[in-house]
């Protein structure tokens, strides 16, 4: 708003006459001292109420140009704002749908993916029980891994093994049977075997192994959908 500055007007007492009214006379016409007073009131009265109007519609002028600009922004912001509002609340059901499904497609996902290791571990297991019934001392390839891996030990080795497994085994190839203590273990199934070499104890057997690859399968496939996911918000 722009800055007014008060006009005053000078005191009475410094208003000089001009020289032809001094004597009271103007034109050879006799001017009455009163009548001079009342005239020179008048016009300082006038003189004052037109600065005042004149100031007073300047200033409303003024006010009311400024008074309408920030109304104006005031208005447009909030109007923005209830646009934003009124778009958030509408937006809310579709937010809630978008999810539902994000989440169900991502379920399925879990579900197809649990099928699949599923299906591979089981076919993986039946292939891996034929091949040992095929040939039961394949097993034994697997203690000679398992021992590769442990700390040297000069402690009796004891490798426990399915009765029926092991029964096959000595059978099969008595001679390597012989390098360790075959024990049976009819808690453990076909292709299962532990072994104990002195305070240690491992898991030598083919599940623990087939668990280990279908982690990382299953890994896998949800990293693959995990990309697949993110193709697809973009």
């Amino acid at each position: 708003m722009k800055q007014f500055r008060p006009y005053r007007f000078p005191p009475l007492a410094q208003f000089t006459p001009p020289p032809s009214l001094r004597n009271g006379a103007h034109g050879g016409v006799q001017v009455d001292s009163a009548q001079w007073q009342a005239s020179l009131s008048e016009g300082f009265e006038q003189g004052q109420r037109e600065g005042y109007e004149a100031g007073l519609q300047r200033g409303q002028d003024d006010g009311f140009e400024a008074g309408r600009s920030a109304g104006t922004e005031q208005g447009r912001e909030e109007g923005r704002q209830e646009v934003l509002a009124g778009f958030e609340h509408a937006a809310r059901p579709v937010d809630a749908m978008l999810k539902s499904l994000k989440k169900l497609r991502a379920d399925y996902r879990a579900a197809q993916r649990k099928e699949v290791v599923d299906l591979v571990a089981k076919v993986a297991r039946q292939v891996i029980r034929a091949e040992l019934a095929l040939q039961p001392v394949q097993i034994m390839a697997l203690v000679d891994e398992t021992l590769a891996s442990m700390p040297p030990t000069r402690e009796e080795i004891d490798v426990f093994l399915n009765p029926e497994e092991m029964r096959r085994i000595n059978e099969l190839d008595p001679k390597r049977a012989k390098r360790w203590n075959l024990i049976a273990d009819a808690r453990l199934e076909v292709g299962e075997c532990r072994i104990k070499a002195g305070d240690s104890e491992v898991d030598a057997g083919c599940h623990q192994r087939l668990a280990a690859v279908m982690e990382q399968v299953d890994n896998q496939l949800q990293a693959a959908d995990t990309g697949d996911e993110a193709e697809s918000e973009e």
